[in-house]
């Protein structure tokens, strides 16, 4: 059974940094794409990065691009979702979720009814 697993949420201020863990387990995949998606109250679940697991391959959400670095560690079976220069709409429940199809492959759309197996959610607040 696949289970995902967040951790590294916390409060921080804003203009700091958190870095965001996803532990995989359970699965033999070796083609997939992990994504980092979020949901604050009141509103959809929105796409933050990803990342495919057979290569450097990485897209982002057009409200994180040159603040957020997604990377994977595939020995661990971790991706990792390095958050900079944080901002107070950055506050929201991050979760991680695992695309088995790989259409990261050919679309880089941040679409979370392509990803499964979400974990329970890290939360992340930031101050202003």
């Amino acid at each position: 059974q696949v289970r995902l697993e967040e951790s590294g949420g916390g409060s921080v201020e804003s203009g700091g940094s958190l870095r965001l863990s996803c532990v995989a387990s359970g699965y033999t995949y070796t083609r997939y794409c992990m994504g980092w998606f979020r949901q604050a109250p009141g509103k959809e679940r929105e796409g933050v990065a990803g990342i495919f697991s057979g290569g450097r391959r990485t897209y982002y959400g057009d409200s994180v691009k040159g603040r957020f670095t997604i990377s994977q560690d595939n020995a661990k079976r971790t991706v990792y979702l390095e958050m900079n220069t944080l901002k107070p709409e950055d506050t929201a429940i991050y979760y991680c979720g695992i695309d088995t199809a790989a259409r990261c492959q050919y679309n880089t759309s941040l679409i979370s009814s392509w990803y499964f197996h979400w974990g329970q959610g890290t939360q992340v607040t930031v101050s202003s």
